[in-house]
């Protein structure tokens, strides 16, 4: 079934290339097409282009259909062209010529649009919720750490003491931030496109601003033509935050990675977390990690694909978007999976208390010593140079203990400072407010 059909049949070959990956993908798309219904007959009723008797009804079907996309057992049809499609036959089926009302005042672009933000919304609520679970183990392993030291590197070069009270918690923080940056996508994802129609708007007396509050968008798309032009830009802006997450949890499985062979040995994952060789008996391999870095630089591609896609595209509507589709949607399930299992990881992550043992990382204190003298009245210059001559005398003996006190440093972590910008950050995303409206629309 086609909703364009006019009765010449299409090539067959011609169907398989455009329809793609549709009816895979829009599975994923149709809890959010039949609220999308929902909200638009209930605006459709309330102008008088659906009869105050027939909107229960409508609204009765939708809601069997939305229970069964809930519960993973709506199907899209062999020969049904998408998941708008199948709706509307499915709604035709069982209501007969009411069910053919629900397609007034829109079109197939602003119901993709539409469920597309239905669908990152939700799915950037999963990203938070999981980040945030992350950032928690995070910022309670520095609590655990904060007096174990471990060597800080620049150049990979052994450089200054630092400690798994910082390293833990930096990693806490940078996933902090790259919330706030997703905050600001889903601003841009949250704005109802619904009544652009096919980027033109309509003749209907349509009453946006009340699909908009149905929906618990926090603001509409006003420009008509510009909701059409956010298709692919959004996608594009809301994969550049997840990918920003992806990039911090890349270079934190790097670091375990790193820190987990036998040359640094600087902690331990558990043995059910490794796998091992199938010809050296002694390997526990930290695969899981080196996954995680895989697949989170493959995820960094993502904007890239999108915007070489999108970006010689004038304004309005072309097929080319469905392409973004295919690389966008399963980004989030991949970002979750990732996230989540380097979460369970690093619970049961074991830390080496005792590393600075080793004489090798002796010159890590060198500035300390540096720092101690110019506490004594000695000028910085002139105490730097009085102890390298002792390193290239070697006659440097450390004292190994630190004394940082001041914000974020080895004794003062700021953990709860960071805990606190993690809860502002996603208070501001006031996710309550979408779940009340979408609970009253489908109760």
């Amino acid at each position: 079934m086609k909703l364009w059909e006019k009765g010449t049949a299409v090539n067959k070959a011609i169907e398989k290339f455009t329809v793609g990956k549709d009816r895979e993908l829009d599975i994923y798309l149709a809890p959010y097409d039949i609220l999308g219904s929902m909200a638009h007959v209930t605006m459709l009723e309330s102008v008088g282009l659906i009869k105050e008797d027939e909107l229960p009804v409508l609204l009765g079907a939708l809601k069997k259909l939305y229970q069964q996309a809930a519960e993973g057992n709506f199907e899209i049809e062999e020969g049904v062209e998408d998941v708008h499609s199948q709706v509307e036959f499915l709604l035709t089926k069982e209501l007969g010529d009411l069910g053919k009302k629900i397609h007034s005042g829109r079109s197939r672009n602003d119901q993709v649009l539409l469920d597309l933000k239905l669908f990152i919304r939700e799915g950037i609520r999963e990203i938070v919720n999981t980040t945030s679970e992350l950032i928690d183990t995070l910022l309670k392993k520095s609590e655990q750490h904060k007096d174990a030291l471990m060597p800080g590197y620049t150049h990979l070069q052994v450089a200054m003491p630092s400690s798994f009270g910082l390293w833990f918690g930096a990693y806490a923080e940078s996933l902090t931030d790259d919330l706030e940056l997703l905050l600001s996508a889903y601003k841009i994802a949250n704005q109802n496109p619904l009544g652009s129609a096919a980027g033109y708007g309509s003749s209907f007396p349509l009453n946006r601003q009340m699909t908009t509050e149905l929906l618990g968008f926090s603001n509409m798309n006003y420009n008509v033509v510009y909701a059409q032009m956010g298709r692919g830009k959004v996608e594009k802006i809301v994969s550049f935050a997840l990918a920003n997450i992806a990039s911090t949890l890349s270079k934190l499985a790097f670091d375990v990675c790193l820190f987990t062979s036998q040359n640094f040995n600087f902690v331990t994952l558990q043995p059910e977390f490794t796998t091992g060789s199938s010809i050296m008996p002694h390997k526990k391999n930290p695969d899981v990690f080196e996954l995680i870095r895989g697949k989170c630089n493959k995820i960094q591609g993502v904007p890239q694909q999108i915007a070489l896609i999108i970006n010689n595209l004038p304004s309005g509507y072309f097929r080319d978007l469905q392409t973004v589709k295919e690389i966008f949607i399963p980004l989030f399930a991949e970002l979750h999976d990732c996230l989540s299992i380097a979460n369970l990881a690093l619970e049961k992550l074991q830390v080496n208390e005792n590393i600075l043992d080793d004489p090798k990382y002796d010159y890590l204190f060198s500035v300390e010593e540096v720092n101690k003298l110019v506490l004594e009245g000695i000028p910085f210059r002139e105490a730097y140079r009085q102890v390298a001559e002792k390193i290239e005398a070697g006659e440097f003996k450390p004292e190994k203990k630190v004394q940082h006190v001041h914000e974020g440093s080895i004794g003062n972590l700021c953990t709860d400072k960071i805990n606190t910008k993690k809860t502002k950050v996603i208070q501001n995303f006031q996710f309550e407010k979408i779940s009340i409206a979408l609970k009253k629309l489908i109760d």
